[in-house]
């Protein structure tokens, strides 16, 4: 079954490959998908779209750093789950990503059927 299916999520990366990676995904989940490069972008976007069901959030970005957008955005939407995902896979980066807001964690390179798992535990 694919919960997924039909639902709005927004990609906050900006790294190219990783937002093409995790576009593909989505499009073949049947996601609705929203892309922000950056942590401003993206609390702009949640701003203007209420219809989004999860964010993706990219932890190490120029301008604000995804701790920083996901206490921003969960001010605007305290129920929007956001996934925190980082290629800088630390100890301690979990517990950094949850007590920032974030509702998960994944670290990359992300694998589908654990980011599978992921989503449809949070939609």
């Amino acid at each position: 079954m694919n919960s997924a299916k039909g639902k709005t999520i927004l990609v906050v990366e900006d790294e190219e490959f990783n937002r093409i990676y995790f576009e593909e995904l989505l499009n073949h989940l049947q996601c609705k998908v929203l892309v922000a490069s950056n942590g401003l972008e993206a609390i702009d976007i949640c701003k203007k779209h209420n219809d989004i069901d999860l964010v993706l959030m990219d932890i190490k970005m120029p301008l604000m750093d995804g701790y920083e957008t996901t206490q921003t955005i969960k001010k605007l939407r305290p129920n929007l789950p956001i996934i925190a995902q980082t290629a800088f896979a630390m100890l301690g980066d979990k517990n950094k990503s949850l007590e920032n807001g974030c509702d998960d964690y994944i670290s990359k390179p992300v694998k589908k059927d654990v980011f599978i798992k992921l989503l449809q535990k949070h939609l």
